[in-house]
């Protein structure tokens, strides 16, 4: 038995050449690397790329991209965690980000949160079973003069209440 061959950076290059061969979204992420020229310092704009094409960034795609760039695949995925426009799990076909910063808090974003749960019956960072909407929380989103603000498709709505909340919500998913 040849160990060289069952090395783990062997079987890394072999499952990547693998995703290459059969997945078109690995090469067009090859490209846009290949358009950085390898630096480290691109890893956000690749991370948003790979999330373009793959919806989410799973596992195979950081590890794909750690190895592109030569970087630990701790830090693509301490990155890929620290940012909340990056997600490891798949999202739903609408999204709903509830603003948990300090005015929006004060000003009944915890009642909205709660709401949105009930009514979907998933807690924040989940979607629902049929795919329909993915509930998350922000930190701050910077809109605090419009404070309670929820994003809902990436559109951010100024002064929520939860009742303006589930009006949106049930254009989306059948309570």
């Amino acid at each position: 038995m040849n160990t060289l061959l069952e090395s783990p950076r062997n079987k890394a290059v072999a499952r990547f050449a693998q995703l290459l061969a059969s997945d078109k979204r690995y090469k067009i992420l090859e490209a846009h690397i290949k358009k950085f020229q390898h630096r480290q310092d691109a890893l956000i704009e690749v991370l948003h790329k790979a999330q373009e094409l793959f919806g989410y960034l799973e596992d195979d795609v950081l590890r794909y991209t750690a190895a592109q760039l030569k970087l630990p695949a701790s830090r693509v995925y301490g990155v890929a965690t620290f940012y909340h426009f990056f997600t490891l799990k798949p999202q739903g076909e609408h999204n709903c980000v509830v603003c948990m910063g300090t005015a929006c808090y004060v000003k009944g974003a915890d009642k909205i949160l709660a709401a949105v749960e009930a009514s979907a019956h998933i807690k924040a960072g989940e979607t629902t079973p049929d795919n329909k909407l993915s509930l998350l929380t922000a930190r701050c989103i910077g809109a605090c003069g419009i404070a309670p603000a929820v994003v809902y498709d990436g559109t951010v709505t100024p002064r929520q209440t939860p009742e303006t909340a589930l009006a949106q919500i049930n254009q989306w998913v059948t309570p």
